[in-house]
Parts: structure tokens; C-alpha cells; sequence
């Protein structure tokens, strides 16, 4: 019997993958904030001052006129701060420019992910398998589009090329494809020529990319001498043809996760669309923070930032990623960016190669990850049998380094035991 209450019409609606882990790590004592906690399950990178950052913006002025609603799309100044910016990092001396009209403004990544979803038709929509937790009920929710999963293989070191693309939407009818990029949770990149390309497939063969970029200010394959970002604005020839749209926000390149200020940037009748379903959906963003957020649209508060973020994340990366190796927890590629390690278990002893037992036994050193199956984004479960991620597991090196020595020092002392200790048969 379970002590569950039953409330007439309401359905049990699953929890992300970092919901659910910081759920179970608070029912052994865990709290935001708690220093005995190692939280490398956290989707946010730390938040305080980096060296050669601009400082961080400690108080919100409130005007008066800030008391009133926002537009649903944001406003209008923001939104052409927003376009500003994109013209001149990816669009320089190119003659299609991005205006206010090709940016809405959102209280959040999810919520702008949502309106978007809300806004297809009947159409195909192709997805990545692994990819992000929370695009798993995104696809469920909205019945008027079917979602299509496209698996990839860690053996290829998740490669998919510009002709897979054109094989997979012609071959399956797709006419959007929603991926992260670089991934969640895989760090694979689409960059430079080969993302041109992908543009390139989108427009001949009329299907939308719906491109999640809120990673991609944390890019380690950069080229020298170039700011270490990307994005497929770069390779949009007409900014209100070409069937790109891209979601941003401060969540993470910016690192102000708590503002949940986001964007969608694309052609201006997706940008009325997304703008008409948030007025059903959620209303619009908070006046005060697009008001507060103008300096750091700023061109070179952004390059200030993406540097120090480059310079300090990219030290986290090689350490932290170097040391799960030596550990025995591989990795299918090095990541190319984000701030994740995609952690393949199969090298380590029992039960340990396996997610959910490894984030199980994690849990009691105090450490939070997000095990590999939640990234199996299964809308529906319409796949019954066993995930292909069981023996994978999710790494943030978004907290601090001394939070990450401290993780690491346990997860070694973890791995000893049971190499020591192997499980009674």
C-alpha cells in the first residue's frame, strides 16, 4: 500500500534528474548552501567573483515604474540590447541584422524551451538521446508534435555529422530538432564549419533547429585569439527566413542562474508565436531584473566575463576530468564544453558501474551526481526496456575547486573500499 494520497485529476508528474537527486540528498540532510555537501549534481556554475570578471551585481534597483507588468515578449529596450549583442559577437559586416523583433524575453530556459514547444504544429520533432533530463517531460507534455529519438553512440564519441542530419530529416519527416549545444551532458560541441553546415541542411531541407545554447560561453576547443563562444546565429544568412532559433540566457554565461532571465532569439514570426503562448503560459519576466540586466548585455562586459569564465572553468575542467580517469570513471570524449563530465562506470568495480548505485553510494559520502539514465529522454516511456546510460553518470565542475578536491578525495576514498572489498556473491 502506498501512503501516497490520491487528489482526483491531478496526474504524478516526474521530477528532473537534479530535482530528483537534491530531493533524495535532502531526506539525508543536504541544504543549499551546506559546506560538509559536495553538490557535483548542481546545474549552475558557482556564482562569485573569478579573477578578471567584472564584479557581480549585488542589488536590483526597483523603479516605480518597474511595479507594472512587463510586455510578454520584455521589453522593448532589452530585447534590442539582446539583438545588439548577437549582431556584433556573430554578425559583423553581414547585411541580415537581428533587431528587437527577433528576440522574447523569459522568466527562465525551461520556460522559454516551453513556449517554444507550446508554438509547433503537427509536425516531427527529432531529439538526441543522451540529452538534457528536463526535455524528457517538454516532449511528453505537448501532444500536438511527435517526438522522434536519434541515438548516438559514445564509441563514435557521439559524433553526428551534417549528412546524418539530412539523412535523419528526410528519412523520418523531421521538420524541427531540438539538441543543447555543446551538450548537456556530453560536452560535444558543433562548432565553426561543420555547425554552417548544419545551418546549411536546416534551410535546404525547411527543418527548424531549435538550438539550446545556454552553454555556450564554456567552449575549451576554441581557436586562439578568438573569444571562446559559439553560436549558429553566426551562419544565418536571413535572420527572418532561416529556420534557426536559439535560446540563451544570464543563467549560465552570464552566471546569474537565480535572475531566470532567458531569451529566444530567431525570425520575427517565432518570435509572435513564443510571445503569444507566454501570454497563456506564464506572463512575462520580472520587469525589474530586464531593467537591471542592460550592463551586462554590454560588449565588453561579455567578453570580460566569457574570458575569466574561459580561464577559470577551463583549469577546472583538465583537473577535474584528468583525476575521474585516474579514478576509473572514463569518459566517452573529453568534454568540448559545458561544465560537465559524462562519466562512463563500466571500469569500476560493482555495484559501483552502475548510475543509480553509484549516485546511491555517493549520496552517503555526501556527494550529489545526476545518474546517466535520466539523460535518456524518453517522453511518455514509450521504451519499456533498460536505459542505455545505466552505467553512466553526470560530474558538474560547476562548484568551486576546493569543492572539487574535496569530492574527489571521497569519491577515491569510495572506490578503494569497494575495490578492496568486492561484493559477497
Amino acid at each position: 500500500m502506498s501512503d501516497e494520497t490520491t487528489i482526483p485529476a491531478f496526474r504524478s508528474v516526474p521530477r528532473t534528474g537534479v530535482i530528483y537527486v537534491t530531493t533524495e540528498a535532502g531526506r539525508r540532510g543536504y541544504k543549499p548552501g551546506d559546506s560538509e555537501w559536495c553538490n557535483l549534481g548542481q546545474g549552475q556554475p558557482e556564482t562569485g567573483e573569478l579573477p578578471g570578471a567584472p564584479p557581480r551585481v549585488g542589488k536590483v534597483a526597483v523603479d516605480v515604474a518597474d511595479l507594472e507588468y512587463a510586455p510578454v515578449a520584455g521589453l522593448w529596450e532589452v530585447r534590442e540590447a539582446i539583438a545588439g549583442l548577437y549582431n556584433r559577437l556573430y554578425r559583423k559586416g553581414m547585411p541580415s541584422q537581428y533587431s528587437a523583433e527577433n528576440v522574447s524575453l523569459s522568466g527562465g530556459g525551461r520556460t522559454s524551451l516551453t513556449r517554444a514547444a507550446a508554438s509547433l504544429g503537427s509536425v516531427n520533432l527529432g531529439h538526441f538521446l543522451p540529452d538534457y533530463t528536463a526535455y524528457e517531460e517538454l516532449l511528453d507534455v505537448f501532444k500536438a508534435f511527435t517526438a522522434i529519438p536519434i541515438m548516438l553512440e559514445g564509441e563514435r564519441g557521439y559524433a553526428f555529422t551534417h549528412d546524418d542530419l539530412r539523412r535523419e530529416v528526410q528519412g523520418r519527416g523531421l521538420s524541427a530538432l531540438l539538441f543543447s549545444n555543446p551538450c548537456n551532458p556530453t560536452g560535444k560541441l558543433v562548432q565553426g564549419d561543420e555547425l554552417a553546415r548544419w545551418v546549411g541542411v536546416a534551410r535546404e531541407q525547411e527543418c527548424t533547429l531549435l538550438i539550446d545554447e545556454f552553454y555556450s560561453h564554456y567552449v575549451w576547443t576554441g581557436r586562439p585569439g578568438q573569444l571562446p563562444v559559439e553560436s549558429a546565429t553566426r551562419y544565418v544568412e536571413d535572420v527572418n527566413k532561416d529556420p534557426v532559433v536559439v535560446f540563451d540566457g544570464l543563467t549560465k554565461n552570464w552566471r546569474y542562474p537565480g535572475w531566470r532571465m532567458t531569451w529566444t532569439v530567431g525570425p520575427k514570426q517565432v518570435i509572435e508565436a513564443v510571445s503569444s503562448a507566454g501570454s497563456f503560459l506564464d506572463g512575462g519576466g520580472t520587469r525589474p531584473l530586464q531593467r537591471a540586466a542592460l550592463p551586462l548585455l554590454e560588449e565588453q562586459h561579455v567578453i570580460a566575463e566569457t574570458q575569466a569564465i574561459n580561464a577559470a572553468f577551463r583549469e577546472k575542467r583538465d583537473r577535474f576530468h584528468s583525476r575521474l580517469e585516474r579514478l576509473g570513471i572514463r569518459s566517452d570524449r573529453p568534454p568540448d564544453g559545458t561544465f560537465y563530465v559524462w562519466g562512463n562506470l563500466a571500469g569500476l568495480p560493482a555495484p559501483l558501474n552502475d548510475g543509480m548505485s553509484f549516485f546511491r553510494a555517493a549520496l552517503e559520502q555526501k556527494i550529489i551526481c545526476v545518474p546517466g539514465e535520466f539523460f535518456d529522454v524518453n517522453p511518455g516511456k514509450r521504451r519499456a526496456r533498460a536505459s542505455r546510460f545505466r552505467q553512466y553518470v553526470r560530474l558538474s565542475f560547476g562548484p568551486s575547486m576546493d569543492v572539487l578536491d574535496k569530492a574527489l578525495e571521497r569519491l577515491e576514498a569510495m572506490i578503494l573500499r569497494h575495490m578492496q572489498s568486492p561484493p559477497q556473491p
